[in-house]
């Protein structure tokens, strides 16, 4: 039985991080908590660091230097809000039956396609409705397609092809998007399974319940999370689950943060090349 209630996103925001930051994330009532463990899947039940204590949302860092997204003309930045759901994990010891390939140890990826801009570290309610899937670097990398509760033509939007006839070309500009992404650093275009064809709101509900059945056995110590963080607030059956004490002890030990550094201007360059 689906759940009717629609998920919720952790959103990085439509446009790329401009400071190095460290966002540690606070309940309504200011309690800590763990914005991958503790902000539950379905909504009435950035970048995540994953492997941090509390999982704080910080930005990439790549061989020493803050990442930026690159923008590969045409394309300006992220085309949507770049999220990912809570609560859901992509083993990488597990070989997905759809497309061979095992997970990328990440929460999955939503793209949120609403006309708001997130801000960073924002939680939103979405309604999902589809999914591409991504083949980065030989893991399994779901991209859900998705739009937030609140846009004014959410009700408009019920599966994927609702996302084909009301935004004309932007499943295949989100294609294109991931497809050649990283070639600015060195690397060959990613991969899709089904040819680069997105697939429906079910397919898509059953991929994030399977990758919430995953994390469930990650939190509970089932499967072994390597290098995953798994230190909870809410989790009760979970073995990682701490008091609040112990949070704002971590909180406490953290060094303070350092003055943002200036954004550097190769992160307004645009890169162009051939499309194979």
């Amino acid at each position: 039985q689906r759940s009717p209630e629609p998920a919720q996103v952790g959103a990085a925001g439509g446009v790329s991080l401009p400071a190095p930051s460290l966002c540690l994330a606070e309940d309504a009532a200011g309690r800590y908590i763990s914005p991958f463990h503790d902000i539950p899947i379905y909504a009435d039940a950035g970048k995540i660091s994953t492997k941090e204590p509390l999982n704080p949302i910080k930005q990439d860092v790549k061989k020493g230097k803050l990442r930026f997204v690159a923008n590969v003309f045409p394309h300006k930045g992220y085309i949507w809000n770049y999220g990912a759901i809570p609560q859901t994990w992509e083993d990488p010891s597990h070989k997905d039956e759809n497309t061979g390939c095992c997970g990328d140890n990440d929460p999955i990826d939503v793209c949120e396609i609403g006309s708001k801009v997130c801000s960073r570290g924002e939680v939103i309610k979405v309604k999902v409705l589809g999914t591409l899937a991504l083949i980065d670097e030989g893991e399994t990398d779901w991209k859900v397609i998705a739009i937030n509760v609140e846009d004014p033509d959410a009700d408009s939007y019920n599966d994927i092809e609702d996302v084909r006839r009301m935004k004309p070309g932007y499943l295949e500009a989100t294609v294109d998007w991931f497809r050649r992404y990283k070639v600015p650093d060195g690397k060959p275009e990613n991969q899709f399974a089904f040819n680069g064809e997105f697939k429906g709101k079910d397919f898509a509900l059953d991929v994030i319940k399977g990758t919430h059945e995953h994390w469930k056995a990650l939190i509970t110590k089932k499967t072994d999370g390597g290098e995953i963080n798994c230190t909870n607030l809410t989790v009760s059956d979970s073995p990682f689950c701490c008091s609040q004490d112990c949070a704002k002890a971590t909180v406490n030990a953290a060094p303070p943060c350092k003055a943002a550094s200036p954004i550097p201007p190769e992160v307004d360059k645009w890169f162009y090349y051939q499309k194979n």
